[in-house]
């Protein structure tokens, strides 16, 4: 599973795109990604401006992957590299969100 943020930093400069939030592998069939390898620790989302797409893939692997190293950087990750590389095929499932920075001034 990989999460990443297409619109970093800005939207209208995506200059870091992808920017890798969360990768996983490993994970048993039909149970949480909390039960697989965690390669690259979980980052919440915090545009800086913008609204920001956060795109979350889902692979099929064909066995386990074992050793997998983290990416050099967060930024400028490119998931299609990364699932060639692992010889991932396509996704088998994605889902997105968007979000934006909250205002300063924003009362609750």
């Amino acid at each position: 599973m990989v999460m990443t943020d297409p619109d970093a930093p800005s939207p209208s400069e995506p200059s870091m795109r992808e920017w890798v939030h969360w990768i996983i592998t490993d994970i048993p069939g039909g149970s949480s990604p909390t039960r697989g390898n965690e390669i690259l620790q979980y980052m919440a989302p915090r545009p800086p401006v913008g609204i920001h797409r956060y795109i979350m893939l889902l692979f099929q692997q064909k066995g386990p992957l074992g050793l997998v190293e983290q990416p050099m950087s967060r930024a400028n990750f490119c998931t299609r590299a990364f699932a060639h590389q692992l010889d991932l095929g396509v996704p088998v499932a994605t889902v997105y969100f968007n979000a934006q920075k909250e205002p300063m001034n924003r009362k609750h």
